[in-house]
């Protein structure tokens, strides 16, 4: 089907969108901040489909990696055909809005909105070259907190708006070049980020805050990536598509 890399691969949605994509007969290359096994588990469940598959350690925020990221994806896979952005960080600490430290802003920002733009960028400029016999497209997973409010987590909202309007900007700049770009915001999934608050969230949740009365999985993330990927959606363009339970439907 085509060759993709996949960053904040070691586990939740990042792993199970690796996972599905291997299943669709995709090469994938997966990537996370630090080496572990996991990690390597993650290459290994690839490599057993009789995909090939390499496990990368590079840090989006640090932009010198990213060619370097690149270039050992291709090494291994091929020449890349889609790019997952699922690399992302939450706050240092939950807290009242008058007390975001810049330490705390500034690590979203590098992460989820800095980094993964000028790794788009990059992989945009080597995509462009790539033949168009199979669909090319990037897929950044972002958060429904690109539009909803969550006052004790002002920065990761910021960052994850920013990081939407991203898919909006190249959506626009590569569309002509027959080139997808999409977006993938999900709610309340069950992975080791929300496992803190899953609590809470559970009880809201039973209460009426999404309409599907429970939390998300990381595989159902997943199957959109997968139909993304696909080129299933040709006719979608620069949109979000929630993964949300409901989260951000309207009811009165």
């Amino acid at each position: 089907m085509g060759q993709v890399l996949v960053t904040g691969a070691r586990r939740g949605i990042g792993k199970a969108i690796a996972l599905a994509l291997a299943r669709a007969d995709f090469d994938v290359a997966v990537a996370d901040v630090v080496a572990s096994e996991e990690l390597d588990a993650v290459a290994a469940e690839i490599r057993a489909l009789g995909l090939k598959t390499t496990a990368i350690v590079a840090d989006i925020s640090n932009l010198s990696d990213h060619a370097r990221l690149l270039a050992e994806a291709e090494a291994a896979l091929g020449p890349l055909t889609s790019l997952v952005n699922n690399a992302g960080v939450s706050v240092m600490s939950r807290g009242d809005l008058l007390d975001v430290t810049p330490e705390s802003f500034d690590r979203c920002i590098d992460v989820n909105t800095r980094g993964t733009f000028f790794l788009t960028q990059a992989f945009a400029r080597r995509l462009r070259d790539v033949p168009s016999h199979c669909h090319r497209c990037i897929i950044s997973i972002t958060s429904a907190n690109a539009q909803a409010v969550s006052i004790a987590r002002g920065e990761y909202c910021i960052s994850k708006a920013g990081a939407s309007m991203m898919s909006k900007l190249f959506a626009s700049r590569l569309s002509d070049e027959d080139i997808g770009v999409y977006e993938i915001q999900p709610g309340f999934i069950e992975t080791d980020m929300t496992a803190p608050s899953k609590a809470k969230y559970d009880a809201l949740i039973d209460n009426g805050l999404t309409v599907i009365k429970r939390f998300g999985t990381p595989d159902e993330v997943a199957r959109i990536a997968v139909t993304m990927a696909q080129g299933l959606l040709p006719y979608t363009c620069g949109q979000a598509i929630l993964a949300d339970g409901g989260l951000m439907t309207v009811r009165y």
